[in-house]
């Protein structure tokens, strides 16, 4: 609590502990829910989280919680807009013009987990996503999570249990393999 009565004050540390903090699974809930742009969805949640504090008043699992809400309502916003104005991607030969050299074998693993993880999350239902991301990734208990997703405890324990249910069926059937 002390850090958000600091970052109230306008303390530089205080903001950059609450980013730390949060900022990764947040990012995290919203790569899973396969946002286009997480880096800057999440931008927008602690724009959000910086204007919006003064009206806060909680403890730190409910401002764990109320920032989540606000990613949750942001990913949903952004979802409306790119729906009315969708975009023309660019064309790969511009993309490839302004790549930049990494280490391609670490890149290449890195990117077959992504897709694996964002393959079986794809096949959940958003209920089961949108739950399993929260409890997993945002690490927020079933109270916090009912509560972003305005559901039931007991709602969200059956849709985390049938969502694990189906992963590892999923699992099952499939193999591991990539």
């Amino acid at each position: 609590m002390r850090v958000l009565q600091s970052a109230r004050r306008g303390s530089e540390t205080a903001w950059v502990t609450i980013y730390r903090d949060l900022a990764p699974r947040v990012i995290g809930y919203l790569r899973g829910q396969g946002a286009q742009d997480p880096e800057d969805l999440a931008g927008d949640v602690f724009l959000e989280v910086v204007r919006d504090l003064h009206r806060f008043e909680g403890d730190r699992g409910q401002f764990r919680s109320w920032v989540f809400s606000i990613a949750h309502l942001r990913l949903i916003d952004d979802r409306r807009r790119r729906a009315r104005r969708p975009v023309q991607p660019a064309p790969p030969e511009n993309l490839l013009e302004a790549a930049e050299v990494g280490d391609s074998e670490q890149e290449a693993l890195a990117s077959l987990g992504l897709r694996h993880i964002a393959r079986l999350l794809s096949t959940l239902s958003p209920d089961h996503r949108d739950v399993l991301l929260l409890r997993i990734v945002a690490d927020l208990s079933v109270d916090q999570v009912a509560a972003v997703l305005k559901k039931r405890p007991g709602t969200v324990r059956v849709l985390q249990h049938r969502a694990l249910a189906h992963l590892r069926r999923e699992i099952s059937a499939k193999g591991v393999t990539r």
